[in-house]
């Protein structure tokens, strides 16, 4: 059987998004309910919040609230199916709040209708992954091989490209075998918002977003299964989230940044990133970093929720538990950020994010006072 072949097949039986349902005891291993079966977010039982959305910050919030569940007893059902089916959600009002690695845009902003508070919760990397049997050594790529591979111009890994930057090392024949998102991605979006900034050709013929009509590769759903495909497939290389390459025991880049440093993924390389001033509503990429020693592939996670939340017959205590949940998050919640290969927020991005979390009202009227 040939890679592509394998590949092709590997993929396909990756066919749904992982569905977690984080909750006293659970190890993120267990399947959580579907929409179907969900309680609703109604505010019928105020003691379970439902979230959805990325998977680049599931290893994070399966932590955070498993930890908070133990403080208070609130129980987080949170569905780890992509940015673009948390948005989905928060659209149709079937969760408390989605969560995505790419700010809604002025479609999706159109499309809900009402203002949508982000709340940042932490900062990741995206690291470019591969398998190349019999290689161990930490490969570099700049800008313009990376915008070659996932254009599809680079189509060996014994390209002369890779090869000039990578000196000594025996670089296989193997075919390229580019493996990226097949859903609605945050992850997807901060990728393709570097491959915008870096390179002029993607960015007029492919552009970026959450999802995007790539040139060459195959998909796989959620970090995980882009994860599973790459350990999979000789020759395959894709992007995820630093995380899952760790927990993976993935190797993975050393990326060329805007100040011509070879940047390994890191927490110190990704809050060199994110070093900089937010905007009042925090909705920023911070890709292609000006930082010395920054990773230039990284971009902050955020909670979404609606800023009025008396909404979908909604109580007030059930938005009162959302509120004080994301509090923690980016207060207490913090110190597991590093643990897991996140970069904990700044003091200046908390002060950023409680000014938009005590903006959040119920009746117009102001739900959390300051702690």
């Amino acid at each position: 059987m040939t890679a592509k072949k394998f590949i092709i097949g590997f993929i396909v039986a990756l066919t749904a998004a992982a569905v977690v349902n984080i909750a006293p005891g659970c190890n993120g291993n267990t399947k959580g309910k579907s929409n179907a079966d969900s309680t609703s977010a109604s505010g019928k039982d105020d003691n379970t919040i439902l979230g959805a959305g990325s998977t680049f910050v599931y290893p994070l919030f399966s932590r955070q609230f498993s930890e908070y569940n133990k403080l208070t007893g609130l129980k987080v059902n949170y569905q780890s199916i992509g940015s673009g089916g948390g948005i989905l959600q928060l659209i149709n009002k079937t969760v408390d709040f989605g969560d995505s690695d790419s700010p809604l845009n002025e479609d999706q902003s159109k499309k809900i209708g009402a203002p949508v508070l982000h709340i940042p919760m932490c900062a990741g990397a995206v690291v470019i992954s591969y398998n190349l049997p019999g290689i161990s050594d930490t490969l570099l790529l700049t800008p313009e091989v990376i915008a070659g591979i996932y254009l599809g111009k680079i189509k060996k890994w014994s390209d002369p490209q890779i090869a000039a930057i990578n000196k000594g090392v025996k670089l296989p024949d193997f075919p390229v075998l580019v493996i990226h998102r097949a859903d609605g991605s945050g992850t997807t979006g901060i990728f393709t918002n570097y491959l915008s900034k870096i390179n002029s050709e993607w960015k007029n013929k492919v552009g970026e977003g959450t999802a995007v009509n790539w040139p060459v590769g195959l998909g796989g759903k959620g970090n995980e299964g882009v994860s599973a495909a790459i350990k999979q497939t000789p020759g395959g290389i894709g992007y995820i989230e630093l995380a899952y390459a760790i927990q993976n025991k993935m190797i993975y880049a050393k990326v060329e940044n805007k100040m011509g440093k070879f940047i390994a993924p890191a927490i110190t390389s990704t809050s060199a990133a994110a070093e900089i001033q937010l905007p009042e509503d925090s909705k920023i990429f911070i890709t292609d970093t000006n930082a010395i020693d920054g990773y230039p592939i990284a971009g902050f996670t955020w909670a979404l929720i609606y800023q009025e939340q008396n909404y979908n017959r909604r109580s007030f205590q059930k938005a009162q538990n959302v509120l004080k949940l994301l509090w923690w998050n980016i207060h207490d919640g913090q110190q597991y950020c590093a643990g897991l290969n996140y970069a904990p927020l700044s003091p200046a991005a908390i002060k950023v994010a409680e000014k938009i979390l005590l903006s959040a009202t119920y009746d117009g009227k102001q739900i959390l006072k300051q702690y």
